[in-house]
C-alpha cells in the first residue's frame, strides 16, 4: 500500500533527528491519526538508561499534547529503511491505549508489512473489560 510506504519513509527521515550517541540506534517512527494527520518521533536517550524514551512513544506523546488521541497507524523504521524493527514491549502498551485495533508498519526487506497491534501485544494490560 502506497500509504505504508509513504508512512515507512517518513518515519526513516525522522529517525534522522535521533538523540542517541549511546546506542548509535536510530529509530523513527510515524503516527498516522485517523483525520489523517501525522506526527513524527524519534528516539531520545539518556546517560541514565532508564530515561530514554523510544520513537514510538515519542510520536504519540506529540500527537496527545496536540489533542489527537485516535490513531490509525503507526511506522517504524531505522534511517536504512532496509533494516527490520519492531516496537518494545513498552511502546506496544501504550500504543494498545489508543489504537489497540490500528496497526504497526514495518519494512522487512524493504518491503513495507503491517501488523495490527492487537497481534503484537494480545494480553496488554488495562484497568477492565477495554479490550475485550
Amino acid at each position: 500500500m502506497e500509504e505504508n510506504k509513504q508512512l515507512l519513509e517518513i518515519a526513516s527521515k525522522a529517525a534522522k533527528y535521533a538523540y542517541a550517541p549511546y546506542s548509535d540506534f536510530k529509530v523513527g517512527a510515524a503516527l498516522l491519526t485517523d483525520d489523517g494527520l501525522v506526527f513524527t518521533g524519534c528516539n531520545i536517550e539518556n546517560a541514565s538508561y532508564g530515561l530514554c524514551n523510544c520513537a514510538e512513544r515519542t510520536a504519540v506523546f506529540k500527537a496527545v499534547s496536540e489533542a489527537k488521541t485516535n490513531f490509525k497507524k503507526i511506522a517504524v523504521a531505522v534511517e536504512d529503511i532496509n533494516k527490520t524493527v519492531y516496537p518494545c514491549g513498552a511502546c506496544l502498551q501504550v500504543l494498545a491505549e489508543f489504537m489497540y485495533d490500528g496497526s504497526v508498519i514495518i519494512s522487512r526487506n524493504g518491503v513495507p508489512e503491517e501488523i495490527k497491534v492487537k497481534d503484537m501485544l494480545p494480553y496488554n494490560f488495562t484497568l477492565g473489560e477495554k479490550n475485550e
